[in-house]
């Protein structure tokens, strides 16, 4: 997922600006128009107007983190906090918003640690300013070290082996284990949990996540060439359907699973092209962090006894798929 940008103080700072960022369509577009529209109403409290900030390593057009922003904004509502989102996938980029937030003088900062050794600086110069730190989605093992007051989240490692129980369930001998995203630790995490409760055979596939067309013609050329295998786990929704068209090219008979759950997989869920999903309730992710924040700032609450506080794993499977439909079209599963 590699793309160097030279970046400049300006247009960091800007960056922070953002209410959202990373919707590259029109559909993506009408999706967080019905979005921020939910988001609407009266803030529930009347404590100061406070300034969150998110910062996460999603890619561009990452509906994943269009989930969690949607979580994000509606307690924002409730807690008359003022909520900035900004991303990016380069690790060192993402540390230099973190920077950015904490010169902008933020009450609180939300963040990811897809790769925590770029981060774990940011996140010490936060706290040194006095601003609280909550840890989201990925970093579990690294948050509390790092000083962050919770993690919020799914155990990626925990997750993973859920996903081998399920697929020793389903009689599966050999799995390919797709991650888009190298040097994500999470990732990693989910597939070793695979392979820690799997009984047979587990293979990782590396894959350019930013380029569907390549990772289908990867997960095809994988499947034309070891027939045995008769499962692929992808670790993201969008890549669910690209497997599933990989599979359909190479004519194999593998069954296609994925972590994560969106309004696609649901319904592939719900006809049998996909076997399970495994759902870390994006939304309550989003949702949790920003209500952490301000019940610290407001009354020095904090949750999780310095353990994660977990959102998964759910295992989704055909005959849940319908109930989830109805949340998975808004935009909030």
């Amino acid at each position: 997922m590699a793309r160097f940008r030279t970046w400049v103080g300006i247009a960091v700072a800007g960056a922070l600006g953002l209410s959202l960022a990373g919707c590259s369509s029109t559909g993506g577009k009408r999706a967080e128009d019905a979005r921020n529209a939910a988001a609407q109403g009266r803030a529930a409290v009347n404590t100061p107007r406070w300034t969150f900030a998110m910062i996460t390593h999603s890619g561009d057009g990452d509906t994943f983190w269009d989930i969690v922003q949607s979580g994000a904004k509606q307690a924002a509502v409730k807690d008359n906090v003022n909520f900035l989102y900004s991303h990016d996938d380069e690790a060192q980029q993402q540390a230099q918003l973190v920077d950015a937030a904490v010169d902008k003088k933020v009450d609180g900062i939300i963040v990811t640690l897809a790769k925590p050794a770029a981060l774990k600086a940011s996140v010490a110069r936060a706290e040194k300013a006095g601003i609280p730190v909550i840890t989201v989605n990925s970093g579990s093992a690294e948050s509390k070290a790092f000083g962050a007051l919770a993690h919020i989240g799914q155990d990626e490692t925990v997750a993973g082996e859920a996903v081998g129980d399920e697929l020793n369930k389903r009689g599966r001998k050999k799995v390919l284990c797709v991650l888009h995203e190298q040097g994500n630790v999470g990732h990693e995490q989910r597939c070793d949990g695979v392979a820690k409760t799997f009984g047979g055979t587990v293979r990782k596939l590396y894959v350019n996540g930013t380029n569907m067309p390549d990772v289908q013609s990867a997960v095809e050329a994988k499947l034309q060439a070891d027939k045995s295998i008769d499962a692929v786990v992808t670790l993201g929704a969008p890549y669910a359907d690209t497997a599933v068209k990989a599979k359909q090219d190479a004519g194999s008979k593998a069954e296609i699973d994925t972590f994560d759950l969106n309004a696609k997989v649901a319904a592939e869920l719900k006809d049998g092209t996909l076997g399970f999903a495994v759902d870390q309730q994006p939304y309550l992710q989003g949702y949790e962090a920003v209500d952490l924040l301000w019940l610290y700032k407001y009354n020095a609450d904090v949750l999780g006894g310095g353990r994660p506080v977990l959102t998964g794993p759910q295992i989704v499977t055909k005959d849940q798929a319908g109930a989830l439909a109805a949340y998975t079209q808004r935009g909030t599963r």
